[in-house]
């Protein structure tokens, strides 16, 4: 099972992935003035959101199988966040800035290990090992019903390079309960990454069968997604998702790919997440 897991901010209508909070300007003066009052900076109202996602998509990235999959969700963060609108493709975050039309903080993503277990045609290749991704990430919402964002991300332990996200999405709310979503996505990515993903040396193609590839690096992917989310109660929350990418670059080039996948990547799925409240001191 594979799966990425985060957190995010509601009261209102929110995805299940970012956890976002309040500034925290002027760190360590703000908890020194706290800690006399008897107050921290993790003081006050917080959420913990706890579901799951099951999805039909493919076996491995750059595969054209698909099969069914099922990953937990999981979310947390403070209540009363200026969060608009979320993505169940946001990783984790917690804002360091917000300023409502502008948010910006640190982001990380867990990435869980890959091998022939998740499909024969990774048979003979090197096994990327369970790790993450930490960097920063940067939103703007240029109108009411638009949000930018990008993140950048360096690799741990799974790979040694850089990935960088960035998305545009248009979000609608059609009464309370119901809101629609859909933008465009493009992810970027270092040499490293490529080769841990899609590279192929001597040894792996003589095991695999595979012809060798040494990947470069550049724009992996560009596609499009689209969610509907509905509040079902007030802390319970279920959606459908829907999603398209277009390998590129030193992705579609790879042997893997070429030899064994497909460029063209679909993802359909369902979410239910059920929010829990409580209050640090």
């Amino acid at each position: 099972m594979r799966s990425d897991c985060s957190r995010q901010n509601p009261p209102e209508l929110q995805r299940h992935y970012p956890a976002h909070s309040s500034p925290q300007a002027f760190l360590l003066a703000a908890g020194a003035v706290a800690a006399e009052e008897g107050r921290y900076p993790w003081s006050g109202d917080w959420y913990l959101k706890i579901g799951a996602t099951g999805f039909l998509g493919p076996e491995y990235e750059g595969s054209s199988k698909r099969m069914l999959q099922a990953a937990p969700l999981v979310s947390l963060g403070k209540a009363g966040s200026a969060v608009r609108f979320s993505s169940r493709n946001d990783n984790m975050s917690y804002a360091l800035l917000d300023q409502g039309h502008f948010r910006a903080g640190a982001v990380g993503k867990l990435i869980f290990e890959r091998d022939e277990d998740d499909s024969s045609d990774l048979d003979g290749l090197d096994r990327p090992k369970f790790g993450g991704e930490v960097g920063g990430f940067a939103e703007v919402y240029p109108t009411d019903w638009m949000r930018l964002r990008a993140e950048i991300r360096q690799g741990i332990r799974s790979h040694h390079g850089v990935v960088a996200d960035v998305a545009a999405d248009a979000f609608a709310d059609l009464g309370d309960t119901v809101r629609i979503s859909a933008g465009p996505r493009l992810t970027a990515a270092s040499s490293d990454y490529f080769d841990a993903y899609y590279g192929v040396n001597a040894a792996e193609s003589a095991a695999s069968g595979l012809g060798t590839y040494d990947p470069g690096g550049g724009i992996h992917s560009a596609g499009l997604g689209a969610e509907i989310n509905w509040m079902a109660t007030e802390k319970l929350e279920t959606g459908v998702y829907a999603e398209y990418r277009r390998l590129m670059g030193a992705a579609a080039d790879s042997s893997l790919v070429r030899e064994r996948g497909s460029r063209d990547q679909f993802l359909v799925g369902v979410t239910a997440t059920y929010r829990f409240d409580f209050t640090l001191p």
